[in-house]
């Protein structure tokens, strides 16, 4: 909190002292952090789920595969219809209607195969229900990194944008315990009717509370100026006039703008970091549990408190990576410098999945998993860097360009791992396969150059 918004909180109009109250944007990314909790559970439910799911309904390896990866295929493509709409319409009602239909396509997954089904009409029924899922969950990362432009500085936002990353580590950690024992206990069907609920609560919550910072009513004046005055695009979901108003639909991208966008060097190093991060990042939410009970031999109650480890360090890693960069900025550095040295650091520790392959001790498989996890979530800068770089007449595009590049490895990854698993019998190849992703985030990082706003040129 900043001098000017410590003695405006610290007091009342009538002079009277009061305690401190928590400043509104810190309330936004609490909020936008729990519904991407919610977000990771619900695309990652099948992973925890999916060993018992396959002896239910049927499924090869292959076909698991091919369901694993149907999210990323609507993902992929949803990206720039959701950041036209976000631009257009800005993050409250797009969010809102994205979360009621992801949370109903969830509640979906649970009535597959209730009735006797042959497998392939399962299996097509379930790749359906994730396709939809994948495109009804699309707008919303980039709808955060829209959120965390309008309501943070820029000294903030590198913590911003890392806490809301963070959530996907969150999301195993608390999640994968609790459905792994709603799994054991009640069946795979219950996981998908509980994340239902609060979904649907969440949206309610969002529709009733959420706003832009110009129109918020808790935002307080010095709120207001120290997120403007700071770097955070106050007017980005708000009518220019200031008033109370309904956002109005913005003018929509054109071919001259969107070459401008293509032709940067820096987005294109984003889009080759992105896409290796995330290739890291679908490895632990659709096969890192199989791999446990298949190739460790664990159960499934094992799995879901194991899988955890991982995630809670990754979960650190992504505060860690968030906090140090924003300390560098404070302390001097260059922006280019205090986003890419965190990341160079943490993508090296992520290759350490690698040598999970020179040991046979469950262990040291675990220890070794969870430090490239702890990597990974310090070099998850990719969406603070987008946000430090989009223009802002096409903030939400740029970051949802972003977001179907990274998001490409959710196609490829759970797809090569099921075919190198089924073809070797073991997960050796697929776990050299993910480990020279990190080596290729590295690259993409030397592709970015220096990092700074890119600016339309007049037509």
């Amino acid at each position: 909190m900043s001098d000017i918004e410590s003695e405006a909180v610290g007091r009342t109009t009538d002079n009277k002292a009061v305690r401190p109250r928590i400043p509104t944007r810190y309330l936004v990314l609490a909020l936008i952090f729990t519904i991407t909790v919610v977000n990771y559970a619900d695309r990652s439910s099948l992973s925890i789920t999916g060993s018992s799911v396959q002896a239910d309904l049927g499924f090869s390896t292959v076909q698991l595969g091919y369901i694993f990866s149907a999210f990323s295929w609507a993902y992929v493509v949803g990206q720039l219809p959701g950041g036209v709409l976000l631009d257009r319409f800005g993050a409250r009602r797009v969010y809102a209607f994205s979360l009621v239909l992801w949370t109903l396509v969830t509640v979906a997954v649970s009535l597959v195969g209730l009735i006797t089904t042959p497998v392939l009409i399962a299996v097509t029924i379930l790749f359906l229900l994730r396709l939809l899922l994948g495109a009804f969950e699309s707008p919303a990362f980039p709808a955060n990194a829209r959120v965390a432009t309008a309501w943070f500085p820029t000294a903030e936002r590198g913590r911003a944008t890392a806490i809301f990353n963070s959530a996907q580590y969150f999301a195993t950690a608390l999640f994968a315990p609790i459905m792994g024992w709603i799994t054991h206990q009640f069946g795979w069907r219950w996981v998908f009717v509980m994340l239902g609920v609060l979904g649907l609560a969440l949206a309610a919550l969002w529709l009733r509370w959420m706003d832009s910072p110009r129109n918020h009513p808790r935002v307080t004046a010095a709120e207001f100026e120290t997120i403007r005055s700071g770097g955070g695009l106050v007017d980005l979901d708000a009518p220019k006039d200031g008033s109370t108003a309904e956002v109005q639909p913005r003018a929509p991208l054109n071919a001259t703008t969107i070459k401008q966008i293509f032709s940067a060097r820096a987005l294109w190093g984003v889009y080759i970091t992105q896409y290796a991060v995330n290739a890291l990042t679908y490895f632990f939410i659709t096969w890192f549990p199989v791999y446990l009970v298949q190739g460790r031999g664990l159960t499934l109650l094992e799995v879901g408190f194991v899988a955890a480890l991982p995630a809670v360090c990754g979960f650190g890693g992504g505060l860690l990576g968030g906090f140090l960069s924003d300390g560098m900025l404070r302390r001097g550095y260059s922006l280019t410098a205090a986003r890419k040295v965190p990341s160079v650091v943490g993508l090296a520790l992520a290759t350490s999945i690698g040598l999970c392959n020179l040991t046979d001790s469950s262990v040291v498989i675990v220890a070794l998993m969870t430090l490239a996890f702890f990597g990974k979530g310090i070099g998850a800068l990719g969406w603070a860097i987008t946000t430090d770089i989009a223009p802002p007449e096409a903030s939400s595009f740029v970051a949802s360009t972003m977001n179907a590049f990274g998001n490409a490895a959710g196609i490829v990854t759970p797809i090569v791992i099921g075919y190198t698993v089924q073809a070797t019998g073991s997960f050796t190849i697929a776990l050299w396969f993910v480990a020279a992703h990190g080596v290729l985030a590295l690259i993409g990082f030397a592709v970015m150059g220096p990092i700074k706003r890119i600016r339309f040129n007049s037509a």
